[in-house]
């Protein structure tokens, strides 16, 4: 089985911006102003409509057979289409487990609405059991199904009330956490250019959600004490071998916490 946890980042999508306020010869800032100012007057909230956002950079840890990888899709300079087509090419090619931290909130129903922008098609993450019979009852899109696992959902027993942040919970349960900046900043890191800090910022929430989700197995009995350390090592020997500055980081964030994963 392939286990994908995945996390993306957002910007306002300032081109839609200008055609639905007729903003046309506004700078983008100005735009993301109008569009957020909007918002808090019909919403009394600055964060914008799901279908407003657009997608700067997708992340995933990917654990398939003994391999287990923490990437970005795409290249820094990659235009929106191509993240997107490579996130549902990645679900037609491995059929893989979904995981998120409020992907049924956020994440999946930005990436729709962006696929049907940039016409993005995935038989296999649309399919509902009229063309594989064991997606009826478990597919990406039913709630209560587990090939999409929204851990944020299920360990609040689908209630609003009992939902937590990820950065709270990977912090409760000693991981690191949000690193570098967090969600609220990435309009402000993207105007400046650093799409690579963004991304470097989404795998490690990527990390967050896959190493909350390990605690989950053993939540539910797929993982004991052994397997679970097992599974923990393979991610720090992951991070440690990447020669990548901010795994490297993240370890010894994760080293600082002073607490063991699988007490």
């Amino acid at each position: 089985m392939t286990t994908l946890a995945f996390d993306i980042e957002t910007v306002p999508d300032v081109a839609l911006g200008r055609r639905l306020y007729g903003l046309e010869g506004i700078d983008d800032a100005d735009v993301a102003k109008a569009m957020m100012f909007r918002q808090m007057q019909d919403a009394g909230t600055d964060f914008l409509p799901l279908y407003q956002h657009r997608i700067v950079a997708i992340s995933v840890v990917m654990r398939r057979g003994e391999e287990l990888r923490v990437w970005s899709l795409g290249a820094p300079e990659s235009d929106e289409r191509d993240l997107v087509r490579r996130f549902f090419d990645g679900i037609d090619r491995y059929t893989p487990e979904l995981v998120s931290w409020n992907g049924s909130g956020f994440d999946l129903p930005v990436l729709h609405y962006r696929a049907l922008l940039h016409k993005v098609a995935s038989r296999r993450y649309w399919d509902v059991g009229d063309e594989d019979r064991d997606f009826r009852f478990n597919n990406y899109l039913g709630r209560f199904h587990w090939r999409h696992i929204d851990l944020m959902d299920v360990i609040a027993a689908y209630q609003n009330r009992g939902r937590a942040g990820l950065d709270k919970v990977s912090i409760m349960l000693g991981f690191p956490g949000k690193m570098g900046m967090d969600g609220s900043k990435v309009w402000e890191s993207y105007q400046q250019g650093e799409i690579v800090a963004i991304r470097n910022y989404c795998e490690t929430d990527a990390l967050n959600t896959y190493l909350v989700y390990l605690r989950f197995e053993y939540l539910r009995g797929h993982l004991d004490d052994k397997g679970l350390a097992h599974e923990i090592e393979r991610v720090r020997r992951s991070l440690a071998e990447s020669g990548q500055p901010h795994l490297r980081e993240f370890i010894e964030a994760w080293e600082r916490t002073g607490q063991e994963e699988s007490a």
